[in-house]
């Protein structure tokens, strides 16, 4: 159990690099759908994106269940610990979800999923017009489902951080070791 009060510095690095790449990929999204002149450079930048997202969620997850996170303060109220816990599981879901359906979408569409370098992954599910056209909206509304717990998550960051200033937020943007 993690009695420092603290994440640790895998699990600091991880949420960061992550949020970075969740805001990224939100936008180059949202890019791809409203520009034709665009839309092929973002959608090189799109898949490898979310194919390191996949494996990242995978690396953080290991370690979140190697290295639990702190305690929520004792005070919190139990909806609001509910909340929390249950959008946490929300977004490790969303990071998992988002890039097997897009991968799934493009592997149904017979789109080669290409990396960089000319890396391309295998189809995951087979080509099928019918199953494209159920997985290209669910990716979409998903998207949106990720944008807003999003929110929701920074939201709620802001709270502990200005209003209550319980040190949930320094857990996370902090290693909690003294200055010198």
């Amino acid at each position: 159990m993690n009695r420092h009060g603290h994440f640790d510095a895998l699990a600091r690095t991880l949420h960061w690099l992550m949020a970075a790449m969740i805001l990224a990929m939100l936008f180059i999204g949202a890019g791809m759908v409203v520009s034709l002149a665009w839309r092929p450079a973002l959608l090189d930048l799109h898949r490898p994106l979310g194919i390191a997202i996949l494996l990242l969620v995978v690396v953080r997850l290991i370690n979140r269940l190697r290295s639990p996170p702190p305690p929520l303060p004792a005070d919190l109220p139990a909806i609001q610990k509910f909340a929390a816990h249950a959008s946490h599981w929300l977004l490790y879901g969303l990071m998992f979800a988002m890039p097997l359906i897009g991968w799934s979408m493009l592997s149904a569409g017979g789109y080669p999923i290409v990396l960089f370098g000319g890396v391309h992954l295998p189809a995951i599910a087979p080509h099928s017009p019918d199953l494209y056209a159920l997985l290209r909206p669910a990716h979409t509304v998903l998207a949106y489902v990720l944008f807003a717990t999003v929110l929701g998550h920074l939201g709620a960051a802001l709270f502990h951080a200005w209003v209550r200033r319980d040190g949930v937020f320094s857990s996370m943007a902090r290693s909690g070791k003294s200055a010198p």
